[in-house]
């Protein structure tokens, strides 16, 4: 007996529709390892199509007052928490992350998050006017740049998706949004129900591969690109957008660093790092997965992180014991599992390092200690369960350590001493110090790195502004 695979398709100008050639995509579910679904792998003709219709939408929209954009947003939020049992069932299919994890940690804030860019559209302002010339009047104007091509990764499909079109149609902007070949499922439900209450043309999604994205990119209708991904698909995406000198949004990896000092409650420190080096299989940019231990303390820390993922559970979405759920695909599992084959002799395994049953890309919670600051997995984004753990002799070398990658997107400083809590704050070269926590987010303050983490702002009034430009009107008086 076979199962008849869920057939996925685009989403552009007001419809669904297959590739324009046929082609398809076999999606997998990671939890298990086969395929449940087909999704277009879309070529030139879609793009095409896609870019035209949001340039014939984005005047009329452009031109929609802030209040109606707002309504707009507002009813997508209302949908969402609507339907949000399909979501969900439609993300865990894409993810195979827990439920219900799925349900409390990924629908209020994705909720929460559009309605704050529905305020934001009522924000859209410049300047007062002002004389600065005798006998003219300036003033200055912040206007939608235009169509956006967008694209959205695998390890957040909806919640990333949500980063990317809420601030861009707050704004007035248009949108093409590419979700991952891998995770297309909760971004074509998304286009169902986004396309019940926005005009034809105005949010589109066009589904496929690297060449699909590139062809996106390239594309000479977008005035911007935004991408959230792997620092090698940044770098390709700048260098195209840079053809025609396209605005280009960034948000890449990242390797925080996590430094405990001598003075923190290590129980509590270890039960909120785990967490955070854990959660989503280690599948965050943001995740903690590089601490940096006073050594007067290390080797009681490594103990006690290692019982602590000992004890940390992953497995099937529907157990609810389950911190976290499968790695997204066979190639994440083989790179995750390439690093840990490939550790040097000097470093430990304290936990895990090994692959969890034969059904899925499942990993298990792994510490590995013993390390130098220039061993590959120090270096290179790992992005799996993986938490590794390095002394340090004093605030000094915490700080060389912790700024000593490529990456730069987040960072957290565990200590009862608030001075040296912001000496560090103020030094640590990445876009978020969290103190005595690590990975929460708000949608008022602002998510973005720096260096190889890419640039521009995710959330906050800042994303907001990205998806904006600025003009100078001046008028003479005379």
């Amino acid at each position: 007996m076979t199962t008849e695979l869920r057939r996925l398709r685009n989403y552009i100008n007001g419809e669904f529709r297959d590739a324009a050639d046929g082609r398809t995509i076999d999606v997998v579910n990671p939890a298990t390892g086969e395929v449940y679904a087909t999704s277009p792998l879309s070529g030139q003709a879609d793009v095409d199509a896609a870019m035209e219709a949001a340039a014939a939408a984005f005047p009329a929209w452009r031109d929609s007052t802030p209040a109606e954009r707002q309504r707009v947003l507002l009813k997508i939020a209302d949908a969402f928490e609507e339907r949000a049992e399909d979501l969900i069932a439609a993300e865990v299919q894409n993810t195979g992350k827990p439920i219900a994890l799925t349900a409390s940690e990924e629908i209020p804030p994705m909720v929460d998050q559009i309605r704050f860019f529905a305020g934001a559209a009522r924000l859209l302002e410049g300047r007062s006017a002002g004389e600065y010339m005798e006998g003219m009047t300036s003033i200055v104007r912040r206007e939608p740049v235009g169509v956006c091509a967008q694209v959205a990764p695998w390890n957040y499909p909806m919640m990333m998706a949500v980063w990317k079109f809420a601030p861009a149609l707050a704004a007035g902007n248009t949108v093409v949004l590419k979700p991952s070949d891998t995770t297309p499922a909760s971004t074509v439900l998304m286009a169902e129900i986004i396309g019940q209450i926005v005009p034809k043309g105005v949010f589109n999604v066009v589904c496929g591969d690297r060449e699909t994205g590139k062809a996106m990119v390239e594309h000479p209708t977008p005035a911007m690109a935004s991408i959230t991904g792997s620092v090698r698909a940044g770098m390709q995406v700048a260098e195209s957008a840079a053809k025609d000198v396209k605005r280009v949004h960034l948000e890449l990896g990242g390797k925080a660093p996590v430094l405990v000092f001598e003075d923190t409650d290590i129980d509590k420190a270890v039960e909120d790092i785990s967490v955070a080096g854990f959660f989503n299989a280690g599948q965050d940019c943001t995740a903690a997965t590089r601490v940096l231990v006073h050594e007067s303390i290390h080797d009681e820390f490594v103990t006690a992180l290692a019982k602590a993922a000992a004890e940390t559970k992953t497995g099937q979405p529907d157990d609810e014991d389950v911190l976290y759920g499968p790695l997204n695909n066979a190639n994440q599992l083989k790179q995750v599992t390439g690093f840990i084959e490939r550790l040097p002799a000097h470093a430990k395994v304290q936990a895990g390092g090994h692959r969890v049953g034969d059904k899925g890309y499942f990993y298990a919670p792994t510490v590995v200690s013993g390390l130098n600051q220039d061993d590959e997995i120090v270096q290179n984004e790992v992005f799996g369960p993986v938490i590794t753990v390095q002394p340090f002799t004093d605030e000094a070398q915490a700080l060389e350590f912790a700024n000593g990658v490529e990456y730069a997107l987040a960072s957290s400083v565990w200590t009862k001493d608030h001075a040296r809590a912001m000496r560090l704050s103020k030094a640590l070269d990445f876009g978020c110090v969290w103190i005595n926590t690590h990975i929460p987010l708000v949608a008022e303050m602002p998510h973005g790195g720096y260096k190889k983490s890419g640039y521009g702002k995710d959330l906050s009034a800042y994303g907001f502004e990205d998806y904006t430009r600025i003009k100078h009107v001046m008028t003479s008086l005379g």
